[in-house]
């Protein structure tokens, strides 16, 4: 088995790669997609259900792929082919998955930068509110034709400078700078919310599972579709806000020293990223419900708003808080701007590792190269509700088709055929030889070899039919 020269960039220790890897799955998944589907799945009852497929099948997966990296010193574009040359057309399967992901991700926080900045305005000029009406603000920031591309094209450049200055010096330092910043905010947030009144009934709403998500609508009675739907909303999470099979952790993982124990690095992983996840509900969910409740809102319904949570619903909770509500959308939108920057220079490292093992180009180059790369994609997500409004391929807008394309299709075919690689190709024992080198253990050996040859592949699977048949409107599918 071939590895690459050991030259290569590496973490300066294995709490770096720890704090690198958990701000790579620390993103807009954590911020603004768990809450909204704990709340639409039955709260404690899908934070459970999320918690067992972290621990089993995103700790199978997420050791897959760094030992991958670790083994070959590659980035996903070349790390496959390194292992066996059949397999090479899959690294290629794996990097077009950053490189759709990172130009329409950067829309994202683009719109979120727009938010911050307009929030902050409010602090200096308190005349006037903008998100008085947040549904017509948010709709005609989006549809503009300059101003979601200019936002979203700062967003990648903040990423650039932090990509260019390299692994240590760059993506390392800005994680030690970002992630206690982000911890320390999420948490203070969080005890606002705590302070206000009703918020306590919002929390119950949140962490106590409700039974009623498994029960069939309008019969009371338990359903194997309502519970095949949480388990498949959890797992369509769990890849989310894990960053599994986007590239991320094999190219982190080639960058991680053999010392190292990487089921120890997984674990601690999988706690940073479920703990945030559970403080962004705590600090969601509680105002919303009790907005609800004050507006005579059903609450279902404002917490089914998907997205809207975040660019709608979250402002006109805010604006009830009165002046306040500037200063703390001021702060929560900057949480939501580091946590989406520490998940977009990740995926933007992806595509820059995979330039430079592939085309053996220097590492600042590539940056800029991927730059206008990734500007030029984030073109069509950023018109798609504007000027380009009018184009919708498979009745979409180019956001939610490159979404789809990404999680519902090609991110789960990446994660079964590199699990049936592991386990009947490679072998799963060469991912254990990988995890044990410099004495490290490896407790969950047997569950990660059932999960990685037998699990896995049928439950993600599961997610690529269910998914796809459900965005296509496929056989009247309704999970």
């Amino acid at each position: 088995m071939k590895t690459h020269s050991p030259s290569r960039d590496s973490w300066s220790g294995q709490l770096a790669f720890i704090l690198a890897a958990a701000a790579s799955a620390i993103g807009l998944g954590n911020l603004w997609r768990f809450p909204y589907l704990a709340a639409q799945y039955g709260g404690g009852t899908f934070i459970l259900v999320y918690l067992i497929l972290v621990v089993t099948l995103g700790f199978t997966l997420m050791v897959t792929e760094i030992a991958i990296g670790r083994m070959t010193r590659q980035s996903q574009l070349t790390a496959y082919g390194r292992l066996d040359r059949r397999f090479g057309p899959l690294g290629l399967l794996a990097t077009i998955v950053p490189v759709i992901i990172v130009p329409y991700y950067c829309v994202i926080g683009g719109w979120v930068l727009k938010y911050t900045a307009t929030y902050f305005g409010m602090i200096f000029h308190p005349a006037g509110n903008p998100f008085a009406d947040s549904g017509a603000f948010f709709s005609s920031f989006i549809a503009a034709p300059f101003a979601p591309f200019g936002y979203g094209s700062l967003f990648i450049l903040l990423c650039a400078l932090v990509i260019a200055l390299g692994v240590k010096n760059g993506i390392e330092k800005s994680n030690l700078f970002l992630m206690p910043l982000l911890f320390a905010i999420a948490i203070g947030i969080a005890l606002y919310v705590f302070c206000q009144p009703g918020a306590l009934a919002g929390v119950k709403y949140y962490l106590v599972p409700n039974l009623d998500a498994l029960r069939a609508p309008g019969t009371g009675n338990f359903s194997l579709a309502q519970l095949a739907r949480t388990i498949l909303g959890a797992m369509g999470q769990m890849f989310y806000s894990l960053s599994l099979a986007m590239g991320i952790m094999i190219t982190y993982g080639s960058y991680m020293r053999e010392g190292d124990s990487i089921e120890k690095s997984v674990r601690q992983i999988e706690i940073f990223d479920t703990l945030v996840a559970i403080v962004a509900g705590m600090m969601i969910i509680p105002v919303v419900y009790v907005f609800a409740v004050k507006t005579g809102t059903p609450v279902r319904e404002a917490m089914n708003a998907g997205p809207g949570l975040m660019f709608i619903t979250l402002p006109k909770v805010f604006a009830t808080f009165g002046r306040t509500g500037a200063f703390v959308g001021a702060v929560f939108f900057l949480l939501v701007t580091f946590a989406a920057l520490t998940s977009a220079i990740s995926l933007y490292e992806a595509c820059v590792a995979s330039v430079c093992d592939l085309l053996g180009m220097k590492r600042r180059n590539a940056t800029f190269f991927m730059f206008f790369v990734i500007a030029f994609l984030a073109v069509f997500s950023a018109l798609g509700f504007g000027a380009w409004g009018g184009i919708t391929p498979f009745g979409m807008d180019w956001l939610t088709f490159f979404d789809f394309a990404t999680n519902a299709v090609l991110m789960p075919i990446v994660a079964i055929v590199t699990c049936l690689f592991v386990g009947w190709v490679l072998g799963a024992k060469a991912i254990e030889e990988e995890v044990l080198k410099g004495g490290a253990r490896f407790a969950a050996r047997g569950l990660y070899t059932v999960m990685v040859k037998y699990v896995a592949p049928l439950l993600i699977g599961a997610v690529l039919v269910s998914e796809t048949c459900r965005a296509l409107g496929l056989f009247g599918w309704k999970i």
